[in-house]
């Protein structure tokens, strides 16, 4: 079996699809994209498909992740391991459609059933919380997440503070204390905000805090952690285990978030996430994505014992124009009951991806780029 050609498409509301295909009329799919970055990527993919892997054969998924990764001088960021990321997604999908097996399988098999799931609420400048967590523990989740504040100056009012506390203690409110609140600083909020405002909204007990500060400064999280008993989660914005291996020799983080479409693939996350169980860390993927990266995601919570929750993009604030369901001809593999997904059961990644709904919207002009927020002294604020 040989790989014969790929196809990659563009489509609403900001995602990138790559397809494989193979010479025994086998068919992977993968999402390797940098949110706003998409034409970018699309030319890293085109470069390594090119170089590296048409005419190969696709079940070498290891040997083609070392190749794509060590094979040129320069290494790592956000750009390259999101094209390996999507090429190893759907070399993966390739090689468990070829053992009738899912992925999960392939890795030694499941540590659990089903993944637990939490839903986004509040949008991107929080407002209307109480309603929306309501709104969602009524349709089932147990878990939710909101992001902690609007852009905030560099040392901001108390009010600021007290702001993102009341909205904090709003959710709590409105769904008791049963249900688990993410709270997402977004790396929008600098070091010494960061402590007053996990300080302050330590009494409405957060499942954890997530990016307190920039992943630049990943040092400063010792210093944060001295301000609260909440758990700390980051990682989304580190791309390789060697990104990881310092967060984890300082020993603060609690909860890692690598993206199965930026951190190098299901490969290399199964790696993270088997060095972060070593150090007692949980694993909680980052993906605000489509429903390819979702699927992958779902692959390494499977067969992962300290996988802990799964972010998923069902109604999230950026899919105005297409939500993580419409590109699937069974949507039902998705259906979310008392808060978790049941693992798939089908080779490969799980989900059949419905290509005639991909080739018809990747006709439309897809040019999402992260907003540009301003302070009001005119500098630019942290998104």
């Amino acid at each position: 079996m040989k790989i014969t050609d790929y196809e990659l498409f563009e489509v609403p509301p900001r995602w990138l699809f790559l397809k494989i295909t193979t010479s025994d009329g086998l068919v992977g799919w993968g999402e390797p994209i940098v949110e706003g970055r998409a034409h970018t990527v699309r030319a890293a993919v085109e470069e390594l498909m090119d170089h590296h892997l048409l005419g190969s054969d696709p079940t070498n998924v290891e040997n083609h992740w070392q190749t794509m990764y060590r094979g040129g001088f320069y290494r790592g960021g956000p750009i390259l391991m999101s094209a390996i990321a999507g090429i190893d997604q759907a070399l993966w999908d390739i090689k468990g459609k070829g053992f009738g097996a899912p992925v999960y399988e392939l890795l030694g098999g499941r540590a659990r059933d089903r993944i637990r799931v939490y839903q986004w609420i509040g949008g991107d400048r929080p407002s209307e919380v109480g309603a929306a967590a309501r709104e969602k523990v009524d349709a089932g989740f147990t878990a939710l997440k909101m992001n902690a504040t609007p852009e905030m100056r560099r040392v901001d009012t108390p009010a600021a503070v007290a702001d993102a506390c009341e909205r904090v203690a709003e959710v709590r409110e409105a769904v008791g204390p049963e249900v688990d609140i993410g709270v997402d600083f977004h790396g929008r909020v600098s070091k010494p905000m960061a402590k007053r405002i996990a300080k302050a909204i330590e009494p409405y007990e957060p499942m954890f805090i997530e990016e307190p500060v920039l992943s630049e400064h990943l040092d400063s999280l010792c210093e944060i952690a001295r301000h609260t008993s909440t758990p700390i989660a980051t990682g989304e914005r580190l791309y390789s285990r060697w990104d990881f291996k310092a967060l984890f020799e300082q020993g603060v983080v609690d909860v890692i978030q690598p993206d199965l479409s930026h951190a190098g693939g299901i490969t290399e996350v199964k790696k993270i996430a088997a060095m972060a169980e070593a150090y007692d860390v949980a694993l909680a993927p980052h993906c605000p994505l489509g429903p390819i990266a979702l699927a992958a995601c779902m692959q390494v919570d499977a067969c992962s014992p300290n996988a802990l929750i799964q972010e998923q993009s069902l109604d999230i604030h950026y899919n105005e124009t297409s939500d993580v369901l419409d590109y699937l001809a069974d949507p039902s593999v998705f259906d979310y009951r008392d808060g978790y997904i049941e693992l798939p059961d089908s080779p490969g990644l799980g989900v059949e991806v419905d290509e005639s709904t991909v080739r018809d919207r990747s006709e439309r002009d897809v040019d999402w780029h992260n907003p540009v927020w301003r302070h009001a002294d005119g500098s630019v604020a942290e998104w």
